[in-house]
């Protein structure tokens, strides 16, 4: 997933506003007791999210895969004072952890967190989206985009984590998760609807803003 030198992600960290007391807790909170810790945003890439909706001033966000909640409170820095994040995860068991963080963010009156299928759970929601950012099972990333694209505004943002895949979109054996990385970002580089922008931001993130 780093594909830049150490001391250069720490120079740029270093460079960076620094995350709140909060974020930091539930950094060392998940590395030290959750699955998969690789899978948070984290320092970087989470002031990256917090600017990115502090220029745009989203009145409705919608995250797909919420994890233990750090890139969601980023995300919902930038919100208007009436705005909204709804964001989605299909693991239950980090149910209870995460509307703790929320509650201590203070961010519970202004983040909707559903438990279930996104791919059921996404048609079912009525709100124009000024950010959409897709985090979950690579393997449904297109269907995530299909389903969210309509209910994206105009001049909307949709943004998906993870699209260089530990440098894996460039080699040549590749599994399945892979095969889907590469086939969302040839789908969405050809989408004409949008302007596309892919970042090597820690796992690499692609931004696509609607036209």
């Amino acid at each position: 997933m780093d594909f830049l030198p150490e001391d250069i992600s720490k120079y740029a960290e270093d460079h960076t506003s620094p995350e709140s007391d909060l974020l930091k807790q539930i950094n060392r909170d998940t590395h030290a007791n959750v699955m998969m810790p690789r899978m948070l945003s984290g320092h970087l890439q989470g002031r990256f999210l917090s600017m990115v909706s502090h220029l745009i001033k989203p009145t409705y966000i919608l995250e797909v895969g919420t994890y233990t909640g750090y890139s969601a409170i980023c995300l919902a820095e930038g919100l208007k004072p009436e705005g909204k994040l709804i964001t989605i995860d299909v693991n239950e068991e980090l149910e209870s952890r995460v509307r703790k963080y929320f509650e201590q963010a203070r961010l519970s009156d202004k983040i909707e967190y559903l438990i279930g299928d996104a791919a059921k759970l996404i048609p079912s929601l009525s709100h124009q989206f000024d950010i959409v950012f897709i985090d979950a099972d690579k393997e449904n990333y297109s269907v995530y985009y299909d389903l969210v694209f309509d209910k994206v505004a105009k001049g909307g943002l949709i943004m998906a984590d993870n699209v260089l895949w530990s440098g894996k979109v460039v080699k040549s054996k590749t599994d399945k998760d892979t095969r889907a990385i590469l086939e969302f970002n040839e789908k969405v580089r050809n989408d004409t609807r949008v302007e596309v922008l892919l970042l090597p931001l820690r796992d690499g993130i692609l931004m696509a803003r609607k036209m």
